[in-house]
């Protein structure tokens, strides 16, 4: 495998009855929710995410069953700096970390919060996310929340978690804390 194949971001997903009839465009959104639908559109039109192995255009319909397969190379981070920042790591491998995060982090980049979040000290951490889709981040947590968010440290495990939650072959579990008497 050249390096250039081993970059390569590679999603693939099934449209499910409850999408079947719809615009491509529209269906690609829900199913690979990463990315606008502005940028799969563009996609389509490149080829670069096909169906059932065919190019085809943002406004073809698609059936149930069939397969849409995602190729792109990952996008970079330009403008997502790294800040030094303590980040409660829970667990590390070559592959996952696992942070803890806590209440009042904003999770990624955004107008408003361009720096001191929780993507700014990965980058710090563990340079290499530099090179992985959304500093290898595959689910998010909202600033007001805390708990364990699982970061890939590389493509090939940013995509095996990807591909696992749209199968739902992992899952999340939130408890809620609560003060206070429920009125309604």
């Amino acid at each position: 495998m050249s390096k250039a194949e081993s970059q390569l971001i590679s999603l693939s997903a099934e449209v499910t009855h409850s999408l079947a009839g719809n615009r491509l465009d529209q269906i690609a959104a829900q199913l690979f929710p990463d990315y606008s639908r502005a940028r799969l559109q563009e996609w389509i039109k490149q080829g670069k995410l096909t169906l059932d192995g065919q190019h085809c255009r943002p406004r073809d319909t698609a059936a149930a069953g069939a397969m849409l397969l995602l190729e792109v190379e990952p996008e970079p981070v330009e403008d997502w700096i790294a800040q030094e920042m303590p980040l409660q790591v829970v667990y590390e491998d070559g592959d996952l970390l696992v942070i803890n995060k806590p209440t009042d982090l904003v999770v990624h980049p955004a107008a408003g919060h361009r720096q001191g979040t929780l993507v700014n000290g990965l980058l710090h951490y563990c340079p290499a996310l530099e090179s992985v889709p959304r500093a290898g981040i595959v689910h998010r947590l909202d600033k007001d929340t805390t708990g364990l968010l699982v970061v890939a440290k590389n493509l090939r495990s940013h995509n095996g978690l990807v591909q696992q939650l749209q199968a739902r072959t992992i899952s999340r579990q939130y408890q809620a804390v609560i003060q206070g008497v429920m009125t309604a």
